[in-house]
């Protein structure tokens, strides 16, 4: 099951995209309420967003982004049956992928 949810909305001239990424987003300075040792940093690092196999986001994430992030933009220009694929890369090496047509 992937960990992104993504849902496109078209307008006149702009596809609205929004997505949510179920991630931890832990910044390695909590400490477990049980053991009391630091939860070790997990972080989305690299996001990206392709519509038809272009990239139209690429971001650097960090540390200080809330868990589960949610996160929306507008695409210049999209239409029916156009492919948007998201892909996250956190800073453990885990990673995730989900596609989506917009209708």
């Amino acid at each position: 099951m992937s960990s992104i949810k993504i849902r496109t909305k078209r307008m006149k001239e702009t596809t609205q995209i929004r997505m949510l990424i179920a991630h931890p987003m832990q910044h390695g300075q909590t400490q477990d309420k049980v053991t009391h040792f630091p939860i070790p940093a997990q972080f989305i690092r690299l996001l990206t967003v392709t519509c038809n196999q272009k990239v139209v986001v690429s971001c650097e994430m960090g540390d200080s982004t809330a868990k589960d992030p949610y996160l929306s933009f507008m695409l210049k220009g999209g239409k029916a049956g156009d492919k948007i694929t998201v892909n996250w890369l956190d800073n453990l090496g885990n990673s995730d992928s989900e596609e989506h047509i917009v209708k």
